[in-house]
């Protein structure tokens, strides 16, 4: 993340500035807050901060319940996108591991099982031999005694 950019689950927001921000009145986000609509996070002293998120979400509460949507329903939506924006973080963050890992070994992007069953990672652009033969296998002390 660059300087430039804000971190929008950064809780920076006091409850009135989050009222004022969502157009609401505090009491109002103290209200969705025990309801689990909208949770900011506290200090340690107990009062609650905002995120610029919770400021949209805040904003959503509001323009559904204007629609006519339940709280109970506005909750399970709000959870449902939760859920969405913590997979796409996930998804972020792989998608960062994988390139780290692929930059870190430029070419070594195959990979194939080797005669002992070991990985065996193979240069671009290589094709494996194709094996034909069959293999019987046992695993291990559970046939190590000799058949008479």
């Amino acid at each position: 993340m660059s300087q430039k950019e804000i971190d929008e689950d950064a809780p920076i927001f006091a409850i009135a500035v989050a009222a004022e921000l969502s157009n609401m009145h505090p009491q109002t986000l103290r209200q969705y807050d025990r309801l689990g609509l909208v949770v900011p996070a506290r200090t340690q002293g107990g009062s609650r901060r905002y995120s610029s998120r919770h400021v949209q979400q805040l904003r959503e509460v509001a323009r559904l319940s204007g629609e006519g949507m339940s709280l109970p329903a506005i909750a399970r939506l709000l959870a449902l996108e939760e859920q969405v924006h913590d997979l796409a973080r996930r998804v972020n963050d792989l998608e960062r591991q994988l390139l780290a890992e692929r930059q870190s070994r430029p070419g070594a992007r195959v990979f194939a099982a080797g005669a002992t069953g070991s990985v065996v990672t193979l240069p671009h652009g290589a094709r494996v031999r194709r094996a034909t033969d069959i293999v019987l296998w046992r695993p291990r002390g559970v046939f190590d005694h000799d058949e008479d």
